[in-house]
């Protein structure tokens, strides 16, 4: 018998897998960027949501839109990240309010979805590729 936690792994493991791939098809749909699960498709990642910035200037995106861009791409980043370092997604309610999902590694955990998010709201010039080859560098032997 699976136990109820193992489950919710799995369906959490399933649901940023489909996640990340509805990201590889809004790329290739919106902006003609082809997300391939390598570490170098990560910068398509920063172009795909620099096209999102420059077609909804002035934060124009509504918040449902904004929350599933962010998810969506930061499922894509954890995913390649996990093919190529290992880790588990965890669902994190430590903030009942605001429950995120993270990437957890080692002693480490990585909101992905978060550094998409400050560079689609915040601060455009947030390169999340650079992120990512430092969450790499950090976890690879």
């Amino acid at each position: 018998m699976v136990s109820t936690n193992n489950m919710h792994q799995q369906e959490l493991d399933k649901l940023m897998k489909d996640t990340a791939q509805d990201a590889v098809t809004a790329a290739k749909e919106e902006c003609d960027i082809e997300l391939d699960y390598s570490a170098s498709s990560i910068s398509g990642v920063d172009k795909t949501i620099e096209h999102f910035i420059t077609e909804f200037p002035g934060q124009s995106l509504e918040d449902k839109a904004v929350f599933t861009l962010c998810n969506m791409y930061g499922a894509y980043v954890g995913e390649v990240f996990k093919r190529l370092s290992g880790g588990q997604w965890h669902y994190d309610t430590s903030t009942p309010d605001a429950p995120t999902i993270l990437l957890v590694i080692k002693d480490k955990s990585y909101a992905f979805a978060g550094i998409c998010y400050d560079k689609l709201v915040k601060n455009p010039d947030i390169k999340i590729a650079e992120y990512f080859q430092k969450a790499l560098a950090a976890n690879t032997n």
